[in-house]
Parts: C-alpha cells; sequence; structure tokens
C-alpha cells in the first residue's frame, strides 16, 4: 500500500461526492452504520468509491469503516481505518466543511499506522504522512507550530453543555477558537501548523482521529488524551475510543495539560 493509491481513490472522490451535497435537511437516513451513526447517501457513495479503489489495489487488507464495519479484502491484512466522510453534519446541513479520513496499519494499536490520508472534500487539500518521512499538504513538507503562543485553539463539543466547561479555562487563554465539526480536518491543519492546539473532552473513536494522530505525529507535534496519556499502545476498533488533546509542540502541550487540569483535576 501507498500513497499513490490513496490519491487516486481521493481523485475519484472529489469528481463525485461533492456533487451529493444538498440544502439543509433535505437529506434522509438510509440506514444505521457499524459505528451506530445514522447512514447518509453521501456517506455510502464514498465508502464504496474507497472500498473499491482498495480492491482494486490487489493487497490483502482488512477494512475498518464506520459504515461497513469489519471487512476483509483477500483473506485480510494490513489494517486500513476508514472514516468516508468525517464532518457528515456538516455534509447534509449544507456546511462546507468534510473531508475523507484513511489510515493503514500494521497492526492493531494506534502505533502501528505506517501510512495516513484525509483529503478536504470542498477544497481538494490532500493531506498525507508516512512513518518516518514525514508530513505533507498537496506533496509540500509540513511542519506544526513551533513556538508557545496559543494562537487558534480547535475544539469538538459533542455535548456542549457538558464540554465546553471543561475545556473553557484553555480556550478562554487562546488568541482565537475554531468549533469545525471535522476532527480529521481540526488535526490536518494542526499539522499544517494552522492550529495551536486541538481539544476534545468527549471519547472520539478510532476512525476518527487515525489519519490526524499520523499526521500530527509526523508534523513535528504531540497527541495524548485530555490528561497526558499516550495513545500509541490503543487498540483501533470500532468500539475503543478516547478524549483527544493535540499540540504543536511539547510546550504548547504541556501549558494545555496545566490550563485542562484546572477543571480535570
Amino acid at each position: 500500500m501507498n500513497i499513490e493509491i490513496l490519491r487516486t481513490i481521493g481523485r475519484r472522490l472529489l469528481k463525485e461526492i461533492p456533487l451529493l451535497r444538498q440544502r439543509p435537511h433535505t437529506q434522509t437516513a438510509i440506514g444505521v452504520g457499524a459505528a451506530g451513526d445514522r447512514t447518509f447517501l453521501i456517506d455510502k457513495r464514498a465508502e464504496d468509491i474507497i472500498i473499491s479503489g482498495l480492491d482494486d489495489s490487489g493487497e490483502a487488507l482488512t477494512i475498518v469503516s464506520e459504515e461497513i464495519g469489519i471487512k476483509d479484502i483477500k483473506g485480510g491484512g494490513k489494517h486500513v481505518l476508514i472514516d468516508p466522510i468525517d464532518g457528515s453534519r456538516n455534509a447534509i446541513s449544507g456546511i462546507p466543511m468534510y473531508c475523507t479520513s484513511i489510515a493503514i496499519a500494521d497492526g492493531n494499536t494506534f502505533g502501528d499506522i505506517g501510512l495516513a490520508y484525509v483529503l478536504n472534500l470542498i477544497n481538494g487539500d490532500e493531506f498525507w504522512a508516512e512513518k518516518g518521512k514525514g508530513a505533507f499538504i498537496n506533496s509540500e513538507r509540513i511542519h506544526t507550530q513551533e513556538d508557545d503562543i496559543l494562537y487558534l485553539i480547535a475544539y469538538e463539543a459533542q455535548s456542549p453543555k457538558r464540554d465546553i466547561p471543561s475545556i473553557l479555562p484553555l480556550i478562554t487563554e487562546s488568541r482565537k477558537t475554531r468549533c469545525l465539526g471535522t476532527t480529521a480536518i481540526d488535526l490536518a491543519y494542526l499539522a499544517y501548523g494552522a492550529i495551536s492546539v486541538f481539544v476534545t473532552p468527549s471519547l472520539s473513536r478510532s476512525f476518527d482521529f487515525a489519519s490526524g494522530y499520523l499526521l500530527v505525529r509526523e508534523a513535528g507535534g504531540i497527541f495524548t488524551d485530555i490528561i497526558g496519556k499516550p495513545l500509541d499502545d490503543m487498540e483501533m476498533s470500532l468500539k475503543r475510543s478516547s478524549s483527544l488533546l493535540a499540540s504543536g509542540n511539547i510546550k504548547l502541550h504541556e501549558k494545555a495539560l496545566r490550563l485542562l487540569s484546572r477543571t480535570t483535576g
């Protein structure tokens, strides 16, 4: 498996998926995915394109996807974590901010991820990372933020009433905040250096952040859960989930952990 296979899949996604964007509240669910969320046409079509492309690669793979669940290709092999549409709520609401996320791993833990790909389905930005070889946007090498100023903090709040108070000490220290509604894009642009810190206190599922995990690490960033526990040994599956804290560098991460400890401690 190599990045060019994933980029070929990405080109097909960019050709077809934007056409499925509709006006707010005009789409109805067509079922429930393996992860328990409602499945919409845009989710199903993206997943079909990705699985078809992976099948065409000729490689033995074990797919773990939000919609289809677990599927072996040619008897199973390397793990492929897929979020066909990360930011589905944005997509079905007519908000132009969603992406596709694909991660390839030799084993079943986050430390085993060797290849990651995130495609912004609105502007076509391609992010990818290869373990030990760095992170890239559209073939250009990228790096995370180098100083310790909290320029911009991105966050996700699945339950605003519960989540926002728990991260308030952190976000009130930042110059700007953003809630984009798509974890993979949050993490990709953190790897790019556009976001200082990303935090989500609610539990995120493996495929929500698998690609972003490698992107951030390969770009020079730090990635743990919200109390600073490393995630390398965490199992990747449909059932495993974790809070998230990603930062551009260790100084930013330590600052974020100190601020968050005011509520988590």
